[in-house]
C-alpha cells in the first residue's frame, strides 16, 4: 500500500509572501533553536548508524540526503511493534509517537551535521515506512508524526514538504517506523 501526501511548491509559493535578498543577506528572520527551546523541545542524541554503514547522510550540492531514521529515544529505547489494532498490533497512536520521534531524531542529525539549523532552506521531501499488519491502512496518519514536528520546527514555508508513506510486515530491530528526508540547505 502506497499513501503519498505531496505539497504542491506552487500553492505555497503563491500563498506566502517572498522577503528581500537584502532583508534574508543582513540578518537572519527565523532562529529555529529558538523555536525549539519556545516548543519545549529538547533535542534528543544524534543517532549513529545500527548496522554497517557509516554514512548517517550525504551533501551533493546544496541537498542533504538523510538515511533511514528509527524512533529512538533520548534514553536509547526504540518504540516498537507492528500498528495494527485490530489484529493485535501496537495503535495509532503509538505509531504517531515513533514517527515524532524519528523526526526529532532526523533534527538531531540535521543539528549536528550543520551546526546551524537555520541553515535548512527547505525540507524539500520525508519519505516514511511503517510496520503495519496487513489490515492496517492508515500509514499516512502515523507519518503524521513526523510531518506535524517537522511544520512545528521549521514553520512555513521551510517545513513543508512532500511526503510518502508507505506500510511493511516488518522492519530491523522490530521499529515501528523508520524515517528518511531530503533537505535543501541555504549557501554558506
Amino acid at each position: 500500500m502506497l499513501a503519498v501526501r505531496s505539497l504542491s511548491s506552487s500553492s505555497i509559493r503563491k500563498s506566502i509572501p517572498r522577503r528581500s535578498t537584502a532583508a534574508q543577506s543582513c540578518c537572519r528572520l527565523v532562529h529555529v533553536e529558538k523555536r525549539l527551546e519556545e516548543l519545549g523541545i529538547t533535542l534528543p542524541p544524534a543517532p549513529g548508524p545500527k548496522a554497517n554503514y557509516n554514512i548517517i547522510c550525504h551533501t551533493s550540492g546544496n541537498m542533504m540526503y538523510i538515511s533511514g531514521h528509527l524512533p529512538v529515544r533520548a534514553d536509547g529505547s526504540m518504540l516498537t511493534g507492528r500498528i495494527g489494532p485490530s489484529s493485535g498490533g501496537q495503535t495509532l497512536e503509538h505509531g504517531y509517537d515513533a514517527a515524532r520521534q524519528a523526526g526529532l531524531n532526523i533534527v538531531s542529525t540535521l543539528k549536528k551535521q550543520l551546526g546551524d539549523l537555520d541553515r535548512v532552506k527547505q525540507v524539500v521531501k520525508v519519505f516514511g515506512i511503517v510496520q503495519s499488519a496487513e489490515d492496517f491502512k492508515e500509514q499516512h496518519k502515523v507519518m503524521d508524526g513526523c510531518s506535524d514536528l517537522i511544520m512545528e520546527v521549521f514553520e512555513n514555508p521551510v517545513g513543508y514538504h512532500a511526503r510518502s508513506a508507505i506500510g511493511t510486515n516488518t522492519l530491523p530491530l522490530d521499529i515501528s517506523v523508520e524515517v528518511e528526508a531530503i533537505v535543501e540547505l541555504k549557501d554558506e
